[in-house]
């Protein structure tokens, strides 16, 4: 791990954010991790209760210290990061935070798509962001509506995935539409899917968690690994690893045992504090700004060591862990390396390069 960072270094080039990427995971160092920049949102989705605490924007870290905490996770090497929440987007200084982490990371960005103008996404864009995923839950607007508590949220959605779409500034820079998988939904998923075709980006799905409410209803029903794995082989845009997609119903069924939080990927909470996951956020071991990367490694390997949970198969635990087997990495590779089954099929590219 390096233990030296250089204020005055110049951003790094796609190529060697690659290759610190790759010489991160070889080294079995976290290659993901999810930042919270804020958990304030402005919907009042019936799957998440974050929206039912109080946060305040005096809480949230400011773009300097992102700067901080970005370089003091290069040490580590070069990192996929998701910037979600709460909701992102009402954070007025998003682009600083994006460029901030685009020096030596890979930033992405989770959203509800609720009013993003074409001027706002195309800076997003030019700041170094890698790609954006937009929730839809349902192709049905009176449905999706109600399950996001906001009249009017799929076609705000559906605007973004467009605005976002056809203001990208470079050929990687990846759209995706992102999906819950609940009991809600799971018989209808096939006309999101077809939506994002429609569209012209890509599709990824993960299941409802319980630890988001605690409410079991929306939990999906076992068997829907091979419907997901069929569609993923009708829809050349859903890219969800087919690894991730078929520990479903085990995940449904008990849990899964082997999670890497803590060891390949961790969450950052919107103060800056790491934890292995974002459901375990209020045992932090540590501030991502004050706190040397090389004790937070250490830290965060001790909770991983210890850690027995089986109560979620988020896209953000199963799409990494499939990276650490044959079949998970094989599947992956189209999406390092670009979409080669579009090219062979002769179908319109989605713009796959995740890396």
């Amino acid at each position: 791990m390096d233990t030296t960072t250089n204020t005055a270094q110049a951003p790094l080039t796609a190529r060697r954010k690659k290759a610190r990427l790759i010489r991160a995971y070889l080294a079995r160092l976290p290659v993901w991790c999810a930042w919270q920049v804020t958990y304030r949102c402005n919907f009042r989705c019936r799957i998440c209760g974050y929206w039912k605490e109080p946060h305040s924007p005096a809480e949230e870290l400011s773009v300097r210290q992102f700067e901080r905490g970005a370089q003091n996770l290069a040490r580590a090497g070069s990192m996929l990061i998701n910037l979600a929440g709460g909701e992102p987007m009402l954070r007025p200084d998003l682009e600083g935070i994006v460029a901030a982490l685009a020096r030596w990371h890979f930033p992405f960005l989770t959203t509800n798509g609720w009013r993003i103008g074409a001027e706002r996404a195309r800076d997003l864009w030019s700041a170094g962001l890698w790609g954006v995923s937009i929730s839809i839950d349902y192709a049905d607007a009176a449905r999706h509506d109600a399950q996001r508590g906001r009249p009017g949220a799929l076609a705000e959605a559906v605007r973004a995935v467009e605005t976002f779409r056809d203001t990208r500034t470079a050929p990687h820079q990846r759209v995706n539409i992102m999906a819950v998988l609940t009991a809600g939904n799971q018989d209808d998923l096939e006309g999101v899917v077809a939506l994002a075709q429609r569209l012209g980006v890509n599709f990824m799905v993960q299941p409802y968690g319980i630890l988001k409410t605690g409410d079991e209803s929306h939990r999906p029903r076992a068997p829907v690994a091979d419907r997901l794995l069929d569609l993923r082989r009708r829809y050349p845009g859903f890219l969800s690893n087919p690894y991730f997609l078929s520990r479903f119903d085990a995940a449904l069924d008990g849990g899964l045992a082997g999670c890497r939080a803590g060891q390949a990927t961790f969450n950052i909470d919107q103060r800056g504090l790491a934890a292995k996951c974002v459901e375990d956020r209020g045992r932090p071991v540590g501030s991502v700004v004050e706190t040397p990367m090389p004790v937070l490694v250490k830290r965060l390997r001790e909770r991983w060591r210890k850690n027995e949970c089986k109560a979620c198969w988020y896209n953000c635990r199963g799409e990494v862990e499939a990276l650490y087997t044959p079949r998970g990495l094989l599947s992956a590779l189209p999406m390092l390396l670009g979409n080669w089954r579009a090219l062979l099929n002769r179908r319109p590219m989605y713009c796959a390069a995740a890396i």
